[in-house]
């Protein structure tokens, strides 16, 4: 990838990563990667149990993390996490906000309205209130950087998934707008498509495949990690594990 380090360089030593979905999947593969490379993990997800787990993995690492059980639907809590990372560190590194939700395959008239909200305050308003909360934090690190998880289906959007469809290309036009609202700072904002991966959300949602056949979270998490590096200089882009390049979002 352009503008990264070697994966097993410790490039995120001494910085302070908040990943959200930390608990299992994608997540808590990213939350390992960023402790492997040195980084303080702030771990968010609702499962206690799982953000457990990830802190004896990290541990086992020799690295740390702050734990932070919250629902993303919670938004004032969105805020006082900012506050508290503000008051503890003064900065934030990098933001990986991976958490999402899939909500029901279904031609759009048939969804039902608390379906849709849900979908979209995982999706789409949570990510704009972590930005709200983290805007000046990551404009106050070194190297501030922020990668926003999404899925090629925001372009595709494809019979039966228009929920999720229209929630990622929601999140696409934010990171990209957003990219170019901090473009003469020093922070840097892109968009991560991971492919198809071996993940409940992804058993969910093709009940018939072969989860063997899928790369597993560990497999994509050094790529994106590699998005919050302070070496990389791409900013309001797209990177795709399935073709390997940055692209316009």
């Amino acid at each position: 990838m352009a503008g990264t380090q070697d994966a097993t360089a410790p490039d995120l030593a001494g910085k302070v990563i908040l990943v959200t979905g930390a608990s299992r999947g994608i997540g808590y593969a990213a939350a390992i990667e960023a402790a492997r490379r040195g980084a303080h993990v702030v771990a968010v997800a609702r499962t206690v149990g799982g953000l457990e787990e990830l802190d004896d993995a990290i541990q086992d690492l020799g690295s740390s993390t702050t734990l932070v059980p919250l629902d993303l639907r919670d938004g004032d809590a969105i805020d006082r996490l900012g506050a508290a990372i503000f008051e503890r560190w003064g900065a934030l590194d990098g933001l990986i906000a991976n958490a999402g939700q899939l909500g029901v395959l279904s031609p759009l008239p048939h969804v039902k309205p608390e379906d849709f909200e849900k979908v979209m305050a995982i999706n789409v308003t949570a990510n704009y209130r972590l930005l709200r909360s983290t805007d000046l934090l990551l404009r106050q690190a070194v190297a501030g950087r922020a990668v926003f998880v999404s899925s090629s289906s925001a372009k595709s959007a494809r019979p039966f998934w228009g929920l999720y469809a229209a929630s990622k290309a929601a999140v696409d036009a934010m990171a990209k707008s957003y990219s170019a609202e901090v473009s003469q700072t020093k922070v840097r904002v892109n968009v991560f498509y991971p492919g198809s991966v071996r993940t409940a959300m992804r058993a969910k949602a093709m009940p018939g495949e072969d989860p063997n056949t899928l790369p597993t979270p560990a497999d994509i998490a050094p790529k994106l990690v590699d998005m919050i590096s302070p070496a990389l200089t791409e900013t309001g882009r797209l990177f795709d594990v399935t073709t390997g390049v940055f692209s316009d979002i």
